[in-house]
Order: structure tokens, then sequence, then C-alpha cells
């Protein structure tokens, strides 16, 4: 069965009729050589008897390092993708802010190089950057511009 990721769009206006928004880059050494295609809404695997909004929520938390609370309307439901792996990702979209320099991700362990008996630490998420649609388009997991697509298309993105 297909794992479910929960994640939030994080957009804003830099100027009247310009919409940017957060992408994060994955830490660990997969990602080091790897730019397009490699970046991703923050995310994370739904756990078992969670709620997807929920897990949003707290991934967001734990991949930036920062609580964000949104009143009730102010998340938007973009839908669900699936990606290349198999992966169901599902998404909503927020106004708000993020200073990309105050990035605290969680971190995870892992042996490497593989067969080493070396086990390193590496963040979560290595760095986060706004983008234009246009260049987000670029950067961003295939699979997931289609919620690019899908935000762009609302009728007023406030």
């Amino acid at each position: 069965m297909p794992k479910t990721s929960a994640g939030i769009l994080l957009y804003r206006h830099p100027v009247p009729e310009a919409i940017e928004v957060l992408l994060v880059y994955p830490g660990g050494p997969f990602w080091t050589k790897k730019d397009r295609g490699a970046w991703s809404i923050p995310k994370g695997e739904v756990e078992e008897g969670e709620e997807p909004l929920a897990c949003a929520l707290r991934e967001m938390e734990e991949e930036l390092g920062t609580r964000f609370e949104f009143a009730a309307g102010e998340l938007t439901e973009l839908g669900s993708v699936r990606q290349k792996g198999g992966k169901h990702v599902l998404c909503w979209a927020a106004k708000g802010d993020f200073d990309p320099a105050t990035l605290r991700s969680n971190t995870f362990k892992l042996e490497w190089p593989r067969g080493s008996g070396v086990e390193r630490e590496y963040p979560e998420v290595d760095r986060a950057e706004w983008f234009d649609l246009e260049l987000a388009r670029e950067k961003i997991n295939y699979a997931q511009s289609l919620f690019l697509d899908r935000l762009g298309e609302l009728d007023s993105v406030p």
C-alpha cells in the first residue's frame, strides 16, 4: 500500500499581483548534487490514526522550526497527487511568511557511506527558499507542480 504524506504550500505576495511559494530542499547525502525536481513543499508521512491536516501542520513545524497557526478558512485544500514512487501527497495552501534564515529543521540519522558503520546526523531540510511560480515549477518535484497550478488557478489568491 502506498504511503501518504501531507504538507502545506506557504505563499505570499511580495508585490500585488505576484505570488511566491516556499519550498524546502531535503537534507542528507542523496540530494547534494540535485536541484531540478528535488525541492518540495514541507511535508511528512501521515501516521496511523492521524488526521492529514494535523500531520501537515506538525511537519511544517518540524521541518522549518517555526510553529504556524492558521484560523479557520485560512487553509485552502489543493487536493492530492501521486508521486513517481507511488506516494500520495495531500496539500493545503496558506498565506504566510517565513524567513529562511531562521530555518531550524529536525534531524535524522543515517549510516553514511553505506556499509561504513559510521552513523551521521543530517537535517531533514537543508534549506528553504521563496520562488516565484515559474521558477518553483522548475525546482519542485514534478508531481507536486500540480499544487502550484492549482494555487494559480484559484479565483483570487488572497
